[in-house]
C-alpha cells in the first residue's frame, strides 16, 4: 500500500474523529462562570471521561490570566461533571492521527497544554482542584501544580503513560520526583493506580473530603470574602476533619515503601529491574512483571526525565517535556510511515526546539 494511501486514510481518521467531536457537542465543553468571589470551571465532556482537547485549553488559559487580574475574583475552583471522572487524560487520539499527517495539532496541543500547566503552577490566588473522580494524564496537569487538590473516595489517580509509548508529562518530571524517597518514579514506571484516601497520603492531592461534602464545601469556598491561602486552607481542614471514611485503613504502599526505596534505587532502569528480580518477594515479582510488559524507551525516557526534573522548576521541567513529548511523535510518525514521512515533521532529526523560558512566556 501507498504512503499516499496510507496518509489518507489517516486524513480520513483525523476528520471523521473531529467531525464526531464537532456534531456530539450538546453543551459546552468546558464551562466557565464567576460564583460569588470565585472563578469557577467545570469541564464538562462526561461522555468521554472529561478528555481535555485543544478548544478547552484555548477556553481555560485566557480566562484564568483574566481571573489573576481581576480585582473581584479572589480564587479559582476546578471542577467537573458526570460523578465519574474529573479528567481522565488529553484527546491523544486526536492528537497522533494529526500527527500522522502532519498536522500542527501534534505540535500545538502538548505547547498550549503546558502553557496553562505552567499558568496554574504560578497562579498568584487560591486554585482548588475538587478531583472527585478518574485523574490521570492531562487531568493531572490541571490539578497537582495549583495550590489545593482535594481527593475523595472516587478518586482514581494514575500516570498510566509508560504503557502506550509515552512518558508523564503535564509536569511529571516535576512534582514526582518531589513525593517521598522513591515513590514517584515507582509510580511513574508501573503506572500504579491510587485511590481515595491514598491519593492524599502519597502526597498527590493536599486534602480528602468525602465526595457527599463537596457540594457544601465548595458553596463555603465561594462565600470566602478575599480569602488568602491561609483561609482556604482552614476551610478544607474542617471539610477533612469531618470526612472519617476509610481513615482506619493504611496506605495501600505503607508495607512496601521501604521496598520501593531500596529497589528502586539504581542509576538505570536496567537496575531497578535486576533488583527486583533478584529480590524474590512478590511484591518484587510483580512490579518486574509490570515493568516488562511497559515500552522500554518509555521506561528510560521516564526515568532520565525525573532524574532531571528533580533539580529543575516547573517552568525547566514542561519546557524539556515538551521537547520530549516532539520526539517521541517523530518516532511515532517514522515508525508507522512506510516510507519518509510528512513534509510537516521531516525536520524531525534537525529541528531546532524552542529553547529557555520562551516557550512558556508566548501566548496562546
Amino acid at each position: 500500500m501507498s504512503l499516499t494511501v496510507l496518509r489518507l486514510r489517516s486524513l480520513c481518521r483525523l476528520q471523521r474523529i473531529q467531525s464526531h467531536m464537532m456534531s456530539s457537542q450538546v453543551e459546552p465543553e468546558v464551562l466557565l462562570e464567576k460564583v460569588g468571589n470565585a472563578g469557577v470551571i467545570t469541564i464538562n465532556r462526561p461522555k468521554v471521561l472529561n478528555a481535555l482537547n485543544m478548544p478547552m485549553i484555548r477556553q481555560i488559559y485566557p480566562q484564568l490570566k483574566k481571573w489573576e487580574s481581576s480585582n473581584d475574583t479572589a480564587m479559582v475552583i476546578i471542577k467537573a461533571t458526570g460523578g465519574k471522572a474529573f479528567c481522565a487524560g488529553g484527546d491523544i487520539r486526536a492528537v497522533t492521527e494529526a500527527g500522522k499527517v502532519g498536522d500542527r495539532l501534534a505540535e500545538d496541543f502538548f505547547r498550549e497544554e503546558y502553557i496553562l500547566n505552567n499558568a496554574i503552577g504560578t497562579f498568584k490566588k487560591p486554585y482548588i482542584a475538587l478531583i472527585d473522580g478518574i485523574t490521570m494524564g492531562g487531568g493531572v496537569g490541571l490539578s497537582v501544580h495549583g495550590r489545593f487538590r482535594v481527593a475523595t473516595e472516587k478518586t482514581l489517580f494514575a500516570m498510566p503513560e509508560t504503557a502506550i509509548g509515552l512518558f508523564p508529562d503535564v509536569g511529571g518530571g516535576y512534582f514526582l520526583p518531589r513525593l517521598q524517597g522513591k515513590l514517584g518514579l515507582f509510580l511513574a514506571l508501573t503506572g500504579f493506580r491510587l485511590k481515595g484516601r491514598d491519593v492524599q497520603r502519597a502526597g498527590v492531592a493536599t486534602h480528602f473530603v468525602e465526595s457527599k461534602k463537596i457540594p457544601e464545601l465548595e458553596k463555603e469556598l465561594v462565600d470566602l470574602k478575599s480569602p488568602s491561602n491561609e483561609d482556604v486552607s482552614k476551610v478544607l481542614d474542617s471539610y477533612q476533619n469531618q470526612s472519617s471514611l476509610d481513615s482506619d485503613k493504611p496506605f495501600v504502599l505503607d508495607k512496601h515503601i521501604s521496598d520501593i526505596n531500596r529497589l528502586f534505587s539504581s542509576g538505570s532502569v536496567e537496575g531497578i529491574v535486576q533488583n527486583l528480580r533478584a529480590d524474590g518477594s512478590e511484591f518484587a515479582k510483580k512490579q518486574a512483571e509490570t515493568l516488562a510488559k511497559m515500552s522500554p524507551s518509555s521506561l528510560k525516557i521516564t526515568y532520565k526525565q525525573l532524574q532531571a526534573g528533580a533539580n529543575l522548576s516547573l517552568q525547566e521541567v514542561l519546557v524539556m517535556e515538551y521537547r520530549l513529548t516532539q520526539a517521541c511523535m517523530c518516532w511515532l510518525i517514522k515508525t508507522t510511515a512506510r516510507s519518509g514521512t510528512p513534509p510537516h515533521w521531516r525536520s524531525c532529526q534537525t529541528r531546532p526546539w524552542t529553547s529557555g523560558s520562551a516557550l512558556l512566556e508566548t501566548k496562546i
